[in-house]
């Protein structure tokens, strides 16, 4: 819909919703209990928001079935036409957020509430980013990582059965991991795949899309899939195109070549004649933040050549990946076993100190990086700390320090690096061409998923970008910020029933105050929720009430089809 459409016209064709600051089933309610209601759900009073861009207005919106079937100017609906009423006043109502770049998937079997995104507005996780997915793969219990109840599967039919019965908070989509796909079939060695497995690959990548999944995605600069070439990502890429699939890349450099990554991301999206969202786009190390007019024009040319480019960045200047990372792609080649040998091996050790320090370097120093999460318990201490902090106190080493941590964690600890520019990013959000996304998983502040010390963007990304980036620093207006996190993420997955308020659409919806609306973790104390997220609905059903969870689990599976 055109941000032009009149408001008159809008009204007309659409449906809207609004939802209060009362309780929901509390003595302060207001619920209507009766015998033959129209609507399951009347959200009243509120400011709609429909997602396409357009200016808010007053309305109120009416919901059966798991759809909205009703949206009206105040007054219209009566309260006794529903058997929960949600009174928005002072509140925007607005289509549930589709978080486009996520890491939630099999952690939804050890809390499948989704805490972390629920409550901030997240309706609908997109899983299997950066190169990595949870299918196809031999079969094997669910994520080690977690040490969670066995679950098997084999494939994404499988995995989504086990979903779907399982249940959810939020509506699930996933891509397949270009790095999963190729682990699969070459393993985690540095060399080309012979013909004989890129057909292999491409017939593993159908069986995906056939099964649901909306694309393939690339993490170029993590292992097993950063040692395809561009012509064999290219050639694994063409068989979406009759699929409607997209591709989604974790582009191979951010920082020197980042550049040059982005003119190969869309060499492979012309080659596969296929659309192309760029993951999280940063230009990490301060030699390199003023290429963001270069980058801009190389996305907004490919679009106008008439090849779909779209991006998405979270709202934070720092990223998050593992300590591995700041070591050489030839270092880490064989997977992690061979990567501790050439740790411990001493004819190494010059070789591989000289490129870690300067990837530091690009960074500023050893104060931009921060242990993010370790395994085990005599390793927790240096949780949330940067390694500077850690060797202030130790007087270790720094790369030594590094080096030993990994080898006693068998290589698996995660980092946050400081190195964006906080300018650049409001000019990256604000681009029309950007989505908000999170490039995190689903948390909670208990259980498993409190465990370590996540980057602050689990919890707070869409709260952020509307409280800090849109409220305070008016980057953007806010129906266009809507947009960016609702239809234009649905648009580009294409998703036709989702992402706008709108009848006869799904009924995913958030009722926030945007006076208010904010996020609450950082780095040091990254386990808190955001504040001014009053409601959230997924499929019609009430998932949080007056900013609670209550433990409803009506999320669906989004299959492509």
């Amino acid at each position: 819909m055109p941000n032009s459409i009149s408001r008159r016209k809008f009204i007309k064709s659409t449906s809207l919703l609004t939802i209060a600051a009362g309780t929901i089933g509390g003595t302060s309610s207001l619920i209507a209990q009766l015998g033959n209601p129209s609507f399951d759900v009347l959200i009243k009073n509120g400011f709609l928001i429909d997602g396409t861009g357009s200016s808010e207005f007053p309305a109120d919106l009416g919901i059966s079935n798991g759809k909205i079937t009703a949206i009206e100017n105040y007054g219209i609906l009566n309260d006794d036409s529903a058997l929960k009423v949600i009174d928005a006043k002072e509140l925007k109502v607005t289509p549930g957020f589709i978080d486009i770049h996520s890491h939630t998937d099999s952690g939804l079997f050890i809390n499948p509430n989704a805490e972390s995104k629920i409550r901030q507005g997240v309706t609908t996780e997109v899983a299997g980013q950066d190169g990595s997915s949870v299918a196809p793969r031999k079969l094997l219990t669910t994520d080690d990582e977690y040490e969670t109840e066995k679950k098997q599967w084999q494939n994404f039919d499988d995995f989504f059965s086990l979903l779907e019965e399982n249940k959810t908070a939020v509506n699930f989509v996933t891509f397949v991991g270009q790095g999963t796909i190729r682990g699969y079939v070459v393993g985690q060695d540095d060399r080309p795949a012979s013909r004989e497995e890129i057909e292999q690959m491409k017939n593993l990548i159908i069986e995906s899309l056939e099964q649901g999944v909306f694309g393939v995605s690339t993490g170029l600069e993590y292992t097993p899939g950063s040692f395809a070439s561009t012509e064999e990502i290219t050639e694994l890429c063409s068989v979406m195109k009759e699929y409607g699939g997209i591709y989604a890349t974790h582009m191979r450099n951010e920082d020197d070549r980042v550049l040059e990554a982005i003119e190969e991301a869309i060499t492979i999206g012309k080659g596969a004649g296929i659309p192309v969202n760029i993951s999280h786009l940063k230009l990490q190390g301060k030699a390199n933040w003023h290429k963001i007019d270069n980058a801009f024009e190389l996305i907004e040319n490919a679009n106008r050549s008439g090849l779909p480019v779209t991006m998405d960045r979270y709202p934070y200047t720092a990223f998050s990946t593992g300590l591995s990372n700041l070591f050489p792609l030839w270092s880490r080649d064989g997977g992690t076993e061979r990567f501790l040998q050439r740790l411990a091996d001493k004819n190494e050790l010059t070789k591989l100190k000289e490129h870690v320090l300067s990837r530091v370097e690009s960074l500023s120093s050893w104060d931009a990086v921060l242990i993010a999460g370790v395994s085990k318990t005599e390793n927790k201490l240096y949780e949330g700390k940067t390694i500077r902090q850690i060797i202030s106190q130790t007087g270790e080493d720094a790369f030594e320090f590094t080096r030993r941590l990994l080898i006693e964690e068998n290589g698996r600890v995660s980092m946050c690096g400081f190195g964006m520019s906080e300018e650049n990013t409001k000019q990256i959000l604000a681009h029309p061409l950007c989505m908000a996304a999170s490039d995190g998983g689903a948390r909670a502040t208990y259980g498993k998923l409190s465990e370590g010390s996540p980057h602050p963007r689990t919890y707070g990304t869409f709260p952020r970008f509307l409280g800090r980036y849109v409220r305070e620093d008016k980057i953007i207006s806010l129906p266009e910020a809507i947009r960016k996190i609702t239809s234009f993420p649905a648009d580009t997955l294409g998703i036709t029933d989702r992402g706008i308020l709108k009848k006869g659409m799904y009924a995913d919806v958030v009722c926030f105050n945007y006076d208010t609306v904010l996020d609450k973790a950082d780095y040091v104390n990254p386990h808190q929720y955001p504040q001014g997220i009053n409601y959230v609905l997924v499929n019609g059903k009430i998932v949080i009430s007056n900013s609670e969870h209550t433990n409803t689990l009506p999320g669906k599976v989004l299959r492509k089809s």
